[in-house]
């Protein structure tokens, strides 16, 4: 293709931005503007089909700037995603296909929700090592089923945020060849130049993680376009630093902090296209050829995929095609669930549960924040990563469950990541992106209470619960054994549009009584009944046994009391009136035990008997005799209550 109408459709891009953030009067135009040139170019190398976004072996592009959606809409519109004009003309308005910042779902052809900097990157290493472990189980020596490339837009802001630098070191280590990271190196952030917060040597710094760094003008079509060709064969992940002005063509604000988060105006905005040879009078504006040239990717795209399909039809692939089937298909009845009949703490019937998972689950696979051992999650006799299901994070929380997060949504994987619970801390970004997206990740997090003991208070978590229980469509689940354990996972397993959490006690917990009424599938149930009951005790996890004891007291007593467990709170309070009042008996005086924060409890209980501080370094026992956690302590609070 010639440059003269590379630039045509590059200003075309570059417009088309600007009007949309005009129109709005709000979002980016800087680096839509920016990026125009690069990103006609790369839609000369991206493989993929507009008329299914689904195909498997599609290049994946990620936008970790996800405020640059003036670029990302655009080339959806441009590409025949089915976009059309009027909804660029709606841009960050209610309800439009087009918000403020790229919504996984949402907007067909987008490959993950971005908008945090940082997390598209590291969300750009998760496809790509999603794509190493699905090509170690379908590929052969004679042919692949899967071979495409991972290309991720980032900026100044991506690389200065400490989960870029942990995504980008696990890439470099696992020697990710098919993904190239695209900086776009305007120097710019929204205070001012980059000179004011940071000044080392990015070359530098991704070839010390061993990544291969091109540099190139950004607005040179045959630098980008040599520097794409290059990083397509390289043995290891490429970082093309294109050096750019934000802005670009946008007249006295090109290069300038002013554009990047504020539209032009419309005096100057006519000023650029003039200078471009457009029409200064017309907006949202794409002249014929430009439109077929980039629409050629529907026919491309279909080509492409069609070639695939065929490839696999005639190629010596059976045993290749058996193995995607089985990925992409798991047969959840094929797992033989481990019987627990002795007191065991549920971090060890978690491990025991998850590998029981993974013999029958091809696609179960994930790692620990470097403490497997201790959250019980190696998966026994299954491998190192890529050609194994053991995938070793090293201690970066934060980049594990971003990269899982792409894991999760590149197909045919099922996928976990593992931490103490106190550290869940360091990756709720990721968390919450995981629950607005409905993306079906499953986080292992252990040691769940002040029970962690002597490690004390930094590492006893606190308010975490009630944290992770407001989030909207994340599920909680803190089992107080085996059993609820299994149910916790079977009912998970159901939920594809809902990351799940499974919070696990470091101390042995007792094996339960059979239920009394209703099912720990549906978050809450009755484990244990008297008839006329004057008081109800609800528990989660450790508290469940303590509740029983209490019950035992009380009985002896002559009190009449319920024990409710809630392995999962967010679950229960979603089922109707009817179920809840059949479990949390009427009339009964409601008591909530839990060694932590638990704020949310008051949405059920009279009385909340939990953490009002932090804890302590001490064994567990005399940590929750400190705490309050006695029956004897509880029964004085009741009383006084």
């Amino acid at each position: 293709m010639s440059n003269i109408m590379r630039q045509k459709m590059a200003d075309t891009i570059r417009f088309l931005a600007a009007d949309m953030v005009q129109r709005a009067s709000s979002g980016h135009p800087g680096a839509p503007m920016g990026l125009a040139d690069i990103a006609v170019v790369l839609s000369e190398h991206l493989n993929h089909n507009p008329k299914n976004p689904d195909f498997l072996n599609r290049d994946r592009l990620v936008f970790s700037g996800g405020h640059a959606t003036g670029l990302i809409y655009s080339l959806y519109y441009l590409w025949g995603y089915g976009l059309e004009i009027d909804d660029l003309k709606n841009f960050r308005q209610l309800d439009s296909l087009t918000p403020g910042h790229p919504e996984y779902g949402h907007t067909k052809g987008i490959e993950i929700t971005t908008g945090p900097l940082g997390q598209g990157v590291a969300n750009a290493v998760g496809f790509s090592m999603a794509s190493k472990f699905v090509g170690e189980q379908v590929n052969s020596e004679t042919a692949s089923m899967i071979d495409h490339n991972v290309y991720c837009f980032c900026g100044d802001g991506d690389l200065e945020e400490g989960l870029s630098y942990e995504s980008c070191s696990i890439a470099g280590h696992n020697k990710l060849d098919n993904l190239i990271l695209i900086y776009d190196s305007n120097n710019i952030t929204i205070e001012g130049s980059t000179d004011l917060s940071i000044s080392e040597n990015i070359r530098m710094r991704f070839e010390s993680q061993k990544w291969d760094v091109i540099e190139i003008d950004g607005h040179n079509f045959q630098e980008i376009d040599t520097a794409l060709t290059k990083a397509k064969t390289n043995n290891k992940p490429t970082l093309i630093i294109a050096n750019t002005l934000i802005a670009k063509g946008a007249g006295k604000l090109e290069g300038s902090h002013h554009s990047h988060g504020a539209p032009l105006g419309d005096e100057l905005i006519a000023i650029a296209k003039k200078e471009a040879r457009f029409d200064p009078d017309k907006t949202f504006h794409v002249d014929e050829d430009v439109l077929v040239r980039f629409r050629a990717t529907i026919e491309e795209g279909d080509l492409l995929q069609r070639e695939w399909i065929h490839r696999q039809k005639t190629l010596p692939l059976i045993e290749q095609n058996e193995a995607l089937n089985a990925l992409q298909n798991p047969d959840f009845s094929r797992i033989e669930y481990p019987t627990f009949e002795k007191a065991e703490a549920t971090r060890g019937t978690n491990g025991k549960i998850m590998n029981a998972i993974a013999k029958a689950i091809p696609s179960f696979l994930g790692g620990s924040a470097d403490l497997s051992p201790s959250n019980k999650t190696n998966l026994n006799d299954m491998g190192v990563y890529p050609k194994g299901r053991n995938i070793y994070f090293g201690i970066r929380e934060h980049a594990m469950a971003s990269i899982v997060n792409a894991m999760a949504l590149y197909g045919p994987l099922l996928p976990f990541s593992a931490t103490f619970f106190v550290f869940s801390d360091y990756l709720k970004p990721a968390a919450r992106i995981a629950a607005l997206t409905g993306i079906q990740q499953f986080f292992i997090w252990t040691h769940d209470s002040i029970g962690v003991g002597e490690d004390g208070p930094t590492h006893q978590p606190i308010e975490h619960l009630s944290q992770f229980r407001a989030l909207p469509n994340f599920y909680v689940w803190r089992p107080a054994d085996g059993a609820e354990n299994i149910e916790a996972w079977k009912t998970a397993l159901s939920m594809s549009t809902s990351p799940s959490a499974f919070v696990c006690s470091r101390q042995n917990l007792a094996v339960l009584p059979k239920a009394v009424l209703g099912e720990p599938s549906r978050g809450g149930y009755l484990l244990s009944s008297d008839d006329n009951a004057t008081i109800t005790i609800m528990a989660s996890g450790s508290e469940v046994e303590l509740a029983l004891k209490i019950k035992e007291t009380l009985n002896a007593q002559n009190v009449a009391v319920n024990v409710v467990s809630v392995p999962c709170y967010d679950i229960f309070i979603e089922q109707d009136a009817k179920y809840i009042s059949s479990i949390i008996k009427e009339g009964t005086a409601t008591v909530a035990i839990e060694a932590a924060r638990g704020l949310e409890w008051y949405k059920l209980a009279d009385t909340v008997i939990a953490m009002d501080t932090f804890g302590a370094s001490a064994p567990a026992a005399k940590l929750f005799e400190k705490f309050g956690f006695t029956v004897e302590s509880v029964l004085e609070k009741i009383k006084t209550r």
